[in-house]
């Protein structure tokens, strides 16, 4: 069997982890909205019309924000169309996903909804088609009490207090020209700036993502970033990244390996930052909101019929494969918590998603459901340092891939007494089983609370609607506790939590 070694200090700290971490992300897309969170007449709808099923299994993932209303749908979105009476909203061509959309849910019902899955907006506005003008004017409809136009028109659609949304968007993916409204990085930079400013003007209080490139492939990834951060750097607080992955060539190794590309992407981005910081001489660091990630390519090649309601769209079944590669991305977000302070699963319900619905029918949990709940319930606290020494394969576009993909969390001290609790996430890359010995300095009388393993010999295994538990975790067996920490045999191609309590901590 190999062996792999981690180090660790309950001083070696990389910075507490902003609970934002672990947000979603609901577009008007597919199913999401109708016939995702939104069905009347479904035997567990409330009365509202939203499913109760749906929002259980939200409630489990402890999602602390969810970005909405896109993506790519923002950028041809007037906020108008969703507010005010239902049977006066018009139906409109929704043109970045070739549906009609009926605006029969919009912000004032999904900020109900969120009320009852517990998490806070994340608020994108449409900087495509739209500009400055219609950006404040949503902030003054949403946020202010009251005493002007807008404010009054919110309060005579049933809401007398003000939304409070305090997490906005400045557009999306505006460097792709899929984009409604594409521009270049100078033309969404001087529409991003003036649209920052008067927004801060009506509510001080907000913070705001400017968009970065919507991946790391884009032809003007790193150029695009330094323009936005020249003119907007002192009027935002965090600069947006998106990327997916996927395994249309069925290449295990490579696919697993893709984290090492997540990992280089969040440091150009920061060494970005920093560069335009410096070149400013600015005190101010800006942060980085990592608002789309998951893995989508299963259903690329999926049509539907132009300008209906609602169609199934992007509704990729996950494998236990891409379940291992989302609790690696969860990982490279966590060993970034110093400057990866928000980011987005995207999405959460029937779009590229860790939840499915059956219109009618039952709600049920996708692989990468687990990965996601475990991480953002027990990820909680301090994130460390660990010093790693693990096998390495080379696959196809990567060399010297560590086998073992690991972080520590410091949880925090332990309720009514002495110690502390830590939890330990970590996978297996590796085709062969792996025994890893944590060596936790600082932490004294470790305990073993719980051990779960996600595994199986068909990596391409999957859920349904009629098999919803197939593939999900176990209690995993043989981890022991030493002198020096916690030895873990790793079954191969696995992903790992282990839940650990200390006694008093030693220097």
């Amino acid at each position: 069997m190999q062996q792999a070694t981690v180090k660790t200090h309950r001083d070696f700290t990389i910075l507490e982890i902003d609970p934002r971490l672990y947000g979603s992300f609901i577009e008007h897309l597919g199913r999401a909205i109708y016939t995702g969170i939104y069905e009347p007449g479904h035997p567990t709808a409330d009365a509202d019309g939203f499913r109760g099923d749906v929002l259980d299994l939200v409630r489990e993932l402890n999602i602390p924000v969810i970005r909405y209303p896109g993506g790519n749908f923002v950028s041809g979105y007037n906020w108008e169309d969703g507010v005010g009476p239902r049977s006066e909203r018009p139906r409109r061509l929704e043109l970045a996903w070739n549906v009609t959309e009926t605006n029969e849910i919009g912000t004032n019902e999904f900020a109900a909804w969120l009320k009852k899955a517990g998490a806070e907006m994340m608020m994108a506005v449409n900087l495509g088609t739209r500009g400055p003008e219609e950006a404040r004017q949503f902030v003054e409809y949403c946020n202010h009490p009251g005493g002007t136009r807008l404010s009054d028109l919110r309060i005579a659609h049933g809401y007398p207090e003000p939304h409070n949304f305090k997490l906005w968007c400045l557009g999306n993916e505006m460097d792709g020209p899929w984009q409604i409204g594409h521009k270049t990085a100078t033309e969404y930079a001087r529409t991003a700036l003036e649209a920052a400013k008067v927004m801060r003007w009506v509510d001080p209080s907000i913070e705001l993502v400017v968009s970065g490139s919507s991946n790391i492939g884009m032809p003007t990834f790193g150029s695009w970033e330094a323009e936005v951060l020249d003119h907007t750097y002192d009027h935002v607080d965090y600069l947006s990244m998106h990327q997916y992955y996927g395994n249309p060539e069925s290449d295990t190794a490579n696919f697993l390996a893709r984290t090492l590309d997540m990992d280089a992407f969040i440091r150009t981005l920061i060494a970005t930052c920093d560069y335009v910081g410096g070149k400013r001489r600015s005190k101010k660091k800006i942060m980085l909101s990592f608002d789309e990630w998951n893995v989508w390519f299963h259903s690329h090649n999926a049509k539907h019929e132009p300008w209906s309601v609602a169609p199934p769209q992007l509704e990729d079944i996950y494998t236990l494969e891409d379940a291992l590669l989302v609790g690696s991305m969860l990982i490279t977000l966590l060993r970034h918590a110093d400057r990866v302070k928000i980011a987005c699963l995207a999405q959460l319900i029937n779009v590229i998603a860790p939840i499915m619905t059956v219109p009618g029918g039952p709600a049920w949990r996708q692989t990468i459901y687990y990965p996601f709940m475990y991480t953002s319930n027990f990820g909680r606290g301090t994130a460390l340092h660990v010093i790693t020494d693990s096998p390495k394969y080379d696959s196809r576009d990567y060399t010297d891939v560590p086998w073992l993909d690991t972080i520590v969390v410091d949880n925090g001290p332990r309720a009514a007494a002495d110690g502390r609790e830590l939890t330990i996430f970590a996978v297996n890359r590796g085709e062969e089983p792996l025994l890893t010995h944590y060596e936790l300095n600082g932490y004294d009388g470790l305990v073993i609370d719980e051990h779960i393993q996600l595994t199986g010999a068909d990596l391409q295994a999957s859920n349904s609607p009629e098999q919803p538990d197939h593939v999900r975790p176990t209690g995993g067996s043989g981890a022991a506790v030493d002198e020096r920490g916690i030895t873990v045999p790793m079954p191969a191609r696995s992903w790992q939590v282990l839940r650990l309590r200390s006694g008093a901590a030693s220097e």
